[in-house]
Formats: C-alpha cells, sequence, structure tokens
C-alpha cells in the first residue's frame, strides 16, 4: 500500500512538470487543480497513516516537494503567460508611463480674488469667512434694512423652502455681523465668498456671484481712510494709471454712501453695452458704517466709526482681463478658460 502512494505522488509530480497551459483559462484550471482549496496533493497528506513509520519523514518530503513544484510551476506559466499576452498585444506595453496631461488654469475668478485678498491683507486686513445660508437678522436687520426692503421680497432674494427665515445670503456683509457681534474693535477684516440673488441673467448680472467685503471699526476712523484705501487698492489691482470716481449712493448700512467706479473706455459697441453708454463700470459699494448697525452689534457707535465696502469678483474680473460678458465665467468653455493659463 505504501509503494502506491509513494507512487501516486511521483506520477503527480510528474504532471506537473509537464503542464504546459496556453490560455490564461487553462493556466486558472492548473491552480485549481493542485492549489486551490480542494486540490488533488491535499488527499494524499492522509494517507500518511498507511506508511510505516521508518518511511513516513521520505512521504512527508515528497508530498512538500509535490506542493512546491505546483507553486513554482504556476508562478512561472504566469509570468511566461504575461510575457506572450505582451508580445502579441499589438506593440501596446501597459507598462509604459502614461503620456503627460496637460496643465489646467486657474479660473479668472480665483486669480482676481486672490490678487484681492493679498492686496487687503498686505494693509492689515484678515480673513473671515461665514456660512451661505443665513436667518433674516444677519442678512437684513442687523444690516439696518428695513422690514418693508424691497430686498427682503422673494422677487429679489432666495428663500429657503419650507423656512421663510433663513435665506441664501444676498451679500457677504452678513459676516461682519458676525463678526462684530463676537468680538471688540478695533476690527479690519474682508470676508470673501459666494452671494446669490434672483436677478435675471444679462451680459452685466448674475443671480450667483462671487464678492469680497471689507470692514474696518475703530475709534477716528474716517471717510478719507475709506477713499484712500479704495484708491490704494484700484492701483495694485489695475495700476497706477487706473482712473477712478466716487459717487454718492444709497445703502441701508452705511451713510453716507458711495459707488466706485473706474474708467473701462469707450472704444468699440461692447464697451458701449457694457457701460451703457457712459465708459464707467461700477466696482464696489462703499460707505461709513451706519450707527445703527453698530449699535445692533453691540459696539458704542459714540465712541467707534467704521467704514465698510463690497465688490463683485465677477466684475474685477471683467475689468482686469476686458471680458465683455458675464455669463462667460459661468460656462467653463475651455477654450475660454485656456487664456488665463499665463495668470496661472
Amino acid at each position: 500500500m505504501s509503494d502506491l502512494l509513494f507512487e501516486q505522488v511521483r506520477d503527480l509530480i510528474k504532471e506537473i512538470d509537464t503542464v504546459q497551459p496556453g490560455s490564461s483559462e487553462e493556466l486558472e484550471a492548473f491552480r485549481v487543480q493542485f492549489l486551490g482549496s480542494k486540490n488533488r496533493i491535499k488527499p494524499l497528506f492522509a494517507g500518511m497513516r498507511e506508511i510505516e513509520n521508518n518511511r513516513k519523514k521520505d512521504f512527508g518530503l515528497l508530498l512538500n516537494e509535490a506542493k512546491s513544484k505546483a507553486a513554482e510551476k504556476y508562478e512561472i506559466l504566469q509570468s511566461q503567460l504575461v510575457s506572450k499576452d505582451k508580445s502579441e498585444g499589438h506593440g501596446l506595453d501597459l507598462t509604459a508611463p502614461g503620456l503627460p496631461l496637460p496643465l489646467g488654469s486657474r479660473h479668472p475668478v480665483s486669480i482676481v480674488l486672490n490678487q484681492i485678498v493679498d492686496i487687503f491683507q498686505r494693509m492689515g486686513f484678515s480673513v473671515v469667512e461665514n456660512r451661505e445660508i443665513e436667518d433674516e437678522w444677519h442678512n437684513f436687520t442687523a444690516l439696518n434694512t428695513p422690514e418693508d426692503h424691497p430686498a427682503r421680497d422673494m422677487t429679489d432674494t432666495y428663500y429657503i423652502k419650507n423656512d421663510l427665515s433663513h435665506v441664501l445670503r444676498s451679500q457677504t456683509s452678513t459676516v461682519q455681523v458676525h463678526e462684530m457681534e463676537s468680538r471688540k474693535p478695533p476690527i479690519r477684516i474682508i470676508s470673501p465668498g459666494r452671494v446669490y440673488r434672483n436677478e435675471t441673467v444679462s451680459a452685466r448680472a448674475h443671480c450667483q456671484f462671487h464678492q469680497v467685503e471689507g470692514l474696518y471699526v475703530d475709534e477716528g476712523v474716517s471717510f478719507a481712510d475709506m477713499k484712500q484705501v479704495l484708491y490704494h487698492f484700484a492701483k495694485e489691482l489695475y495700476g497706477e494709471d487706473v482712473v477712478i470716481r466716487l459717487r454718492p449712493s444709497y445703502f441701508p448700512f452705511t451713510e453716507p454712501s458711495a459707488e466706485m467706479d473706474v474708467y473701462w473706455g469707450l472704444n468699440n459697441e461692447d464697451d458701449y453695452r457694457l457701460t451703457k453708454g457712459t465708459g464707467w463700470l461700477e466696482i464696489l459699494g462703499c460707505g461709513m458704517v451706519d450707527p445703527n448697525v453698530l449699535d445692533f452689534c453691540g459696539i458704542d457707535s459714540e465712541k467707534y466709526t467704521g467704514f465698510a465696502f463690497g465688490m463683485g469678483i465677477e466684475r474685477q474680473a471683467m475689468r482686469k482681463y476686458k471680458i465683455n460678458d458675464i455669463r462667460l465665467l459661468f460656462e467653463n468653455d475651455i477654450r475660454f478658460l485656456e487664456q488665463f493659463k499665463s495668470a496661472f
């Protein structure tokens, strides 16, 4: 009986040596037969009890040889099959490095936003961000907006469905309210972020855009301080030869209030359309913080004054890169965006 078992193992080793699978399916069949959980070698270990004691060691060594042979054979056959597939793969080397992917470019809004943040940080302003879904107190009431103000209408503001006490913020001035509520002057911050307004999309306006709001509150802050800060900002962003103007305006949260324009020019039809025939493009609103806003936020308006400003980043990008339609900034047309690689 023991001689028969020895012979079965030797025959199995010979069979392993002679197997030459020609496909991945045949290789898998070999693995299942000789290395799988129910392989043909495993039952032979049970025959160990039929072997004489003085031959058990030899039988065990022979069984281990069969297992090792099967594992080695599988590795060899697998590598041969991979090499064969490569040679027959129409010259495609799957191990070769891929073609380099072209680098993208920053969006013009991101480019201008980073430049604006850098300019104001160099003037001592810190960057603060906050949530985009706001309650009416922070979006309207604390900013001195009357209950009957048109901005509170659903035709101008996006209200949250089933919760009319919350809105998609219509301005990043809400961040200023949070800061004034939580800290005491001096406060010198800018707050970049997305805002939403229920407006008709056109060449000049969009329902979603980006803003940077600024706030400076301290003792003795004046309108002249605001004017010099904004003029320095315009020169840094547009160049020393930039021409600006401040026009009287009205905002509920500032008094006095103004709008700042930069000169765009009237060189072609697009310039006339974009500037409404004036040659000037409005880029931001500004003014001295209304004392009511300071009082709402717990700041003594008799002791402190401040100024605030807010600008649309898309407007700055349009002025800087001579983009004549704000909708181009939201279409993700690669032909348009590739023009800004040099500014990456």
